[in-house]
């Protein structure tokens, strides 16, 4: 994959591309070569404070009718030229996402369907507020009438992740964007590039200046003075659930609502009536999709003890057969990990898993064939234990850690024993086994003979230390609107309360 650059970006401010004040840039490191491949802004506080103020302005100009109190009608006709044209540079974003972050090609294409599909949902959940604004309540006393309206909640801050750089982006700015808000989106350092290329995208539809910007940077740099600005009315943070606390704080010193979409542990668990090549399968998908890299991934498979010999040996057959490339390359199933740190990190959980005791079924290393890049190969470990570490925490790696149980009551007990809370999955050919398996588990997703489906229209989001608040469907909608109640006398009788001065 020799020759491959990214293009080179600025800072996207007020519409206009800005270098960054200190004029630093961060390279960009293609995890399967090890290469640098191009570099991006490293924006700091100061231009922090500068795409504040051109949001701040943006809300506001015209009195907001140029897009806060514009009528929804008016932002879906830009939403919708905005899901048009991923879809017309598709193949483009695919490529640069894939050598930013390492993901399959095939996978980076599907997730820029998706990326238009938000844009699109969110378009129609616009034009609808047209319709839904000044709602009719109920109340008891006739003199009265009382109405809803739902205005944009102001500037907003969004800090993403960097598995999903362009679709975590979308599941934000859309939704913002539709409600009228404007945005300073402040993607990872590790997968920046087609986020700025995105701020193209809002060039080239005619977005009014200031209503989208894009600061990228380092976190204490760039993140932490978005989370802390008082201009920012709110904050969306999709990452880890450390950096979840200090978003917490920082929003705490200003009063700002925040929602917060943080690590997991999920469990996968499986019965012993399932049919097995299905369920294999879907195990696969569950923990290696993304390379692993994923929020949700039900990296913990608990499987019912009379099925878990035949059942692993097809694991570790289907594991084994993994295509593992570059991600550019055709049919790559399983790409690098994202940086040189984190490629530590998830071997230094596999080493320390067997020193616990975990028995290392396959994977756990670099491929043979590969000589260079953050690759690790789809891992199976079996034996594992709920005290290891390997079974407790986030490893975002491609990483399956398996156990067994007995009954369903122990099953639960071991799924629900974590600090996380976001997904779960039951595989199991009984209908009420799964019904009652999906209303015990302490978690905001439940998948029932499957594993990852996302759908725009559907609420994502957990519990626990995995977060709070719901991002897709109306419910992302809600989380960038501000509920005003709005009440008026309508009765021509004087109100009568205190009684008139006596006349003397």
């Amino acid at each position: 994959m020799a020759g491959i650059v990214v293009p080179r970006f600025e800072l996207f401010i007020d519409g206009q591309w800005k270098a960054p004040i200190h004029g630093n840039r961060i390279p960009v490191i293609d995890p399967a070569t090890e290469q640098i491949v191009g570099d991006i802004p490293a924006g700091t506080s100061e231009d922090v404070d500068v795409a504040v103020k051109a949001a701040r302005a943006a809300f506001s100009r015209n009195k907001g009718q140029d897009w806060a109190r514009a009528p929804g009608k008016v932002r879906a006709q830009y939403l919708r030229a905005i899901s048009a044209k991923v879809l017309e540079r598709k193949e483009e974003l695919a490529r640069l996402e894939a050598l930013d972050c390492g993901k399959p090609v095939d996978e980076a294409a599907w997730d820029m369907d998706d990326v238009s599909g938000c844009f699109e949902y969110y378009a129609d959940l616009a034009e609808a507020l047209d319709d839904k604004n000044y709602a009719t309540l109920e109340i008891p006393l006739d003199k009265f009438k009382s109405n809803v309206l739902k205005e944009p909640i102001g500037v907003v801050g969004l800090i993403t992740p960097w598995n999903y750089p362009l679709l975590m982006a979308a599941w934000k700015v859309a939704p913002a964007l539709a409600a009228g808000c404007t945005a300073i989106l402040k993607p990872s350092e590790l997968a920046s590039v087609t986020c700025l290329k995105f701020a193209s995208i809002m060039q080239d539809v005619g977005l009014p200046p200031g209503v989208f910007n894009v600061i990228t940077g380092l976190g204490p740099t760039a993140g932490a003075p978005l989370a802390s600005h008082p201009g920012v009315d709110k904050l969306a943070f999709t990452g880890s659930t450390s950096t979840g606390r200090m978003i917490m704080t920082a929003a705490a010193q200003n009063i700002k609502p925040i929602s917060l979409e943080l690590g997991g542990k999920s469990p996968i668990i499986i019965f012993d009536d399932v049919d097995v090549e299905k369920a294999v399968e879907w195990t696969m998908f569950g923990a290696f999709w993304t390379n692993g890299q994923i929020c949700s991934a039900t990296s913990r498979l608990l499987l019912q003890e009379s099925i878990a010999p035949s059942f692993l040996k097809k694991l570790v057959e289907w594991t084994e057969s993994i295509k593992v490339t570059h991600p550019l390359d055709k049919d790559c199933r399983l790409g690098p990990i994202v940086s040189e740190a984190q490629y530590k990190k998830v071997l230094k959980y596999i080493s320390n898993a067997q020193a616990e005791g975990a028995k290392l079924l396959c994977g756990g290393k670099r491929p043979a064939h590969l000589e260079r890049g953050y690759f690790v190969s789809a891992t199976v470990l079996g034996n594992v234990t709920p005290s290891m570490q390997i079974w407790k925490e986030e490893v975002f790696g491609p990483v399956l850690s398996v156990t067994t149980f007995n009954t369903e009551e122990e099953a639960l007990e071991l799924a629900n024993d974590s600090s996380y809370g976001l997904a779960g999955a039951v595989i199991s050919k009984d209908t009420e086994r799964c019904k009652r398996v999906s209303e015990a588990l302490q978690v905001g997703i439940v998948w029932i003979n499957c594993s990852q489906p996302v759908f725009v229209q559907a609420p994502w989001g957990g519990t626990k230390c995995s977060g709070f608040g719901r991002e897709l469907g109306e419910w992302g909608l809600e989380n960038y609107l501000s509920v005003k109640q709005v009440t008026r006398y309508i009765s021509d009788d004087a109100w009568g309360w205190y009684p008139p001065p006596s006349k003397k």
